[in-house]
């Protein structure tokens, strides 16, 4: 039968609509709401006999061409195409299927080889040192230009880490780790015990210890300077005529010896300065906790030849930090040597690490006063912003219920309320809290920025990498499964924020996506003759006078820039397997047995 045609009339208008009556009502439900955007199940079309259902049979509705039905229910917004042309994950290449996943990808265990894995896998949680190398983002071409890289292993570091960005499958290192043995012949050591030649293989590499591992390559790349685009205008660049090492200025901080004598109070005790690239966390008999390990390895006792009393004598050395790097390595001395067997062994004990470590307890008295007013301060702000996330969870949660409920009912709203507005919560944090509802969170940020930035003292914020405030995050673990040193499995723990969060600012050179980062609010070179508190307008209580100057960079309508904060889960790197690691299963790093035990800790320096 041919459709006929009818009318349908809804909140005072009228749409005309073919109705096929061989078809289902359903058919026709769906002709009605391309009309009206009233979706299918919030519809009620009324017909002889009382409303149309699914079942319904239309020979005994018996419409008749153009007879009006009436249509009650709550008009959508109509379905639009879609911007961007639907592609199938079969249809992408390599580089799209990357981007499209956004799971980040494993390395090929070439014999021996997790340690290396490990540690590359590790340093991906410290995005300056990718644009420092000059990685290219995921949708560069690859001719985009790169810096002229000293030494032998940074290039093969830079395109190792390219392939991992541009792939959706497991990439194989062969090519660095070709490198790292020519730069670092231990790693090259063949195995000698045999194990490798009983099953064929003609004796292969020998397993090596991923924290040497780590440090090596680190060392191996401390030639990379620090590129324009990650110093803030205003701040020295140079060092005693020399550019500044990336190395030496993100990832290193110094400390204070001072030896004394207890048994020879008149000889004055000797104080020397020295930089070091990680403190070590001792674990003996009584250590539970990494804070309690890393200040018994500050203090120590050792014996040597008193110039004054002329025989040996028993000195306390007493290490304070000096200067605090952006990324703090924590080396968890796992292993110790036995001279009974004549090899490294492991020690088991259990020792709880935090995800947040103040490290203003490791500084000395000097820098400890600098760092307190920005560190307490961040302290309160960061409270203050998960009261704000709970609030706003708790209006999502009610707006949903209330749209859900108009689907069958109508729910009246507050008149006092205006569109849009956040539903106020008795027990929100009434410092967040202006005019009964929430600003927009960017608000919040600028201002936040600004009391913090005001609050660094002008030594930490003049100091490229260093840390202003001393509060830091745990970002990455690497760790050891077994009971010796010179054997077991090393895997790699990575927080997802790392690889989801917003890029590092860049301050000066091309724009932010041509330089291996997506931060919509980098600035162009001309923003170097900035101010450096300069904000964009600020009103007498130092918030913007207008919201759009905050969203206005790169934040997307609909989208949270900061959703990212409450994904506290990790990536688990297992050579070329990797998988979401849940953040309660964390605590099964403490150690305590021969399962994967935290050897390696990467801390980021919580700043603004």
């Amino acid at each position: 039968m041919a459709p006929i045609s009818v009318n349908i009339k809804h909140s005072g208008k009228t749409y005309p609509v073919q109705l096929d009556t061989s078809l289902p009502p359903a058919v026709f439900k769906e002709a009605v709401y391309n009309a009206t955007g009233i979706p299918v199940d919030r519809m009620k079309v009324m017909v002889k006999g009382g409303m149309l259902k699914d079942d319904s049979n239309w020979a005994k509705i018996g419409p008749k061409a153009g007879q009006t039905f009436m249509v009650i229910g709550t008009a959508g917004e109509l379905p639009k195409a879609p911007e961007k042309p639907i592609v199938f994950l079969e249809d992408m290449g390599d580089e799209d299927l990357a981007a499209a996943l956004e799971r980040p990808v494993g390395l090929l265990n070439l014999g021996n080889t997790c340690y290396m894995n490990s540690t590359v896998q590790a340093l991906r949680a410290i995005p300056e040192l990718q644009v420092a190398l000059g990685v290219p983002s995921p949708n560069a071409p690859s001719s985009s230009s790169a810096p002229d890289l000293n030494g032998t292993l940074p290039r093969p570091l830079r395109d190792l880490y390219a392939s991992l960005s541009r792939t959706s499958d497991a990439v194989n290192p062969a090519q660095f780790l070709n490198v790292l043995r020519q730069v670092n012949p231990q790693f090259a050591e063949r195995d000698r015990s045999g194990k490798g030649a009983m099953m064929g293989m003609g004796g292969g590499y020998a397993q090596q210890d991923a924290e040497e591992c780590y440090s090596q390559v680190l060392n191996s790349v401390r030639d990379v300077e620090v590129p324009d685009s990650l110093i803030h205008p205003g701040v020295n660049g140079n060092a005693g005529g020399h550019r500044k090492k990336f190395i030496e200025q993100y990832m290193m901080g110094e400390i204070r010896r001072e030896l004394s004598s207890p048994e020879a109070p008149d000889e004055p005790p000797t104080v020397s300065i020295e930089k070091i690239m990680k403190i070590e966390c001792n674990i003996n008999a009584q250590t539970n906790y990494m804070h309690s390990g890393i200040m018994s390895a500050l203090t120590s006792v050792i014996s040597k030849t008193s110039p004054t009393l002329g025989r040996e004598a028993q000195y306390t050395q007493s290490s304070r930090i000096t200067r605090l790097p952006s990324y703090l390595n924590v080396h968890m001395v796992r292993f110790a040597w036995k001279a009974d067997v004549q090899k490294k062994a492991k020690i088991m004990r259990k020792v709880k690490f935090p995800t947040t470590y103040d490290a203003v307890d490791l500084t000395s008295p000097e820098l400890r006063e600098k760092l307190l007013p920005a560190s307490r301060r961040l302290q309160e702000i960061e409270k203050e912003r998960a009261e704000r996330r709970k609030v706003r969870k708790r209006t999502k949660n009610v707006q949903a219920a209330a749209t859900a409920g108009s689907s069958s009912t109508v729910v009246p709203q507050d008149s006092n309320a205006a569109p849009g507005e956040d539903v106020t919560m008795a027990n929100a944090d009434p410092r967040t809290v202006a005019g009964g509802a929430l600003e927009d969170e960017e608000i919040y940020r600028a201002r936040e920025k600004k009391e913090l930035e005001a609050l660094v003292h002008p030594d930490l914020r003049a100091d490229v990498g260093a840390s202003t405030t001393g509060l830091y995050e745990l970002v990455a673990i690497i760790t050891h499964k077994g009971a010796a040193a010179d054997s077991g499995h090393y895997m790699a723990f990575v927080k997802k924020s790392v690889f989801h969060s917003p890029p590092p600012v860049l301050f000066t050179g091309p724009t932010a996506d041509d330089a291996g980062t997506t931060n919509p609010g980098s600035e162009p070179t001309g923003a170097a003759t900035a101010d450096l508190n300069a904000m964009d307008a600020d009103d007498t209580n130092g918030a913007p006078t207008s919201s759009a100057a905050a969203t206005d960079k790169g934040k997307q309508p609909g989208v949270d820039p900061y959703a990212y904060e409450d994904d506290e889960d990790w990536y688990k790197f297992d050579d070329d397997k990797v998988s979401v690691f849940p953040k309660e299963k964390l605590s099964t790093l403490d150690g305590g047995g021969e399962d994967s035990s935290a050897y390696v800790l990467l801390y980021k320096s919580k700043e603004m």
